[in-house]
């Protein structure tokens, strides 16, 4: 499993290089979920990353508007990224859901056809009104996207365990893979939860309370934290090989 830390700024980026993150992912959570940051942060912490390091980008907990969603992807594309994560939370229906993905991937895609999209649906769609999560790897291979991450929309001590169960997450992870999509899970998640995740195995597992020092908002990135997480996936990694 990759590791991916969500960061705010440049300094918290660092840390997270420091850490041995795999994938920087740049949100803005005072915002949401999937928070967008603002273009000339995206840039400052593209020029503090290497190139090789890949960047993530969220775009926001998405209204169903595609061409406003479509405009924030490739705003996103143009600031240097490899991922660009769009959340599903305004779209009810599987139709809006792959109108809207078809029109991020193909802004982003006229742009730089290499860039991945990421389908981000919440594990708490329910209490939202949001299109179901576990019906996302059909929708984002439909529309043509590269993956899909489930996430949580509510942050107030719940996590994705909390609606999710260890059968519906496997289910989601082989439907993602018979796709050839991309898997990711995040959604308040802790280190505690990192053997449960490695049995489940997804492709990339997301963090950014538990490598904060403080809450998700107004906490801050701490390079042991992010070590210790990292080296708890390589524990876990190994104990499964």
């Amino acid at each position: 499993m990759q590791l991916l830390i969500s960061v705010t700024n440049a300094k918290e980026a660092q840390s997270a290089v420091d850490g041995n993150a795999d994938i920087i992912d740049v949100k803005n959570p005072s915002e949401g979920a999937l928070g967008a940051n603002f273009p000339h942060v995206i840039r400052s912490i593209r020029q503090q990353v290497l190139p090789e390091l890949p960047l993530s980008v969220a775009i926001g907990d998405a209204p169903y508007k595609p061409g406003t969603t479509a405009l924030a992807a490739l705003g996103a594309a143009a600031c240097g990224v490899q991922f660009v994560k769009v959340g599903l939370y305004g779209t009810k229906t599987t139709h809006q859901a792959v109108i809207l993905l078809k029109e991020v991937c193909r802004a982003v895609r006229d742009y730089d056809a290499t860039i991945k999209i990421i389908a981000a649906a919440y594990a708490d769609a329910h209490k939202i009104g949001a299109f179901p999560c576990l019906e996302s790897p059909a929708v984002a291979a439909e529309a043509g996207a590269d993956g899909c991450m489930l996430d949580t929309a509510g942050k107030g001590g719940t996590s994705l365990f909390s609606y999710l169960g260890n059968g519906e997450l496997n289910q989601f992870v082989l439907n993602c893979h018979q796709r050839d999509l991309i898997c990711a899970l995040a959604g308040s998640l802790n280190k505690t939860d990192i053997p449960r995740i490695s049995v489940i195995n997804p492709d990339i597992i997301g963090f950014r309370t538990a490598a904060c020092d403080g809450d998700r908002i107004h906490g801050v990135i701490k390079r042991q934290r992010v070590e210790l997480l990292k080296n708890l996936i390589k524990a876990t990694d190994v104990s499964h090989k």
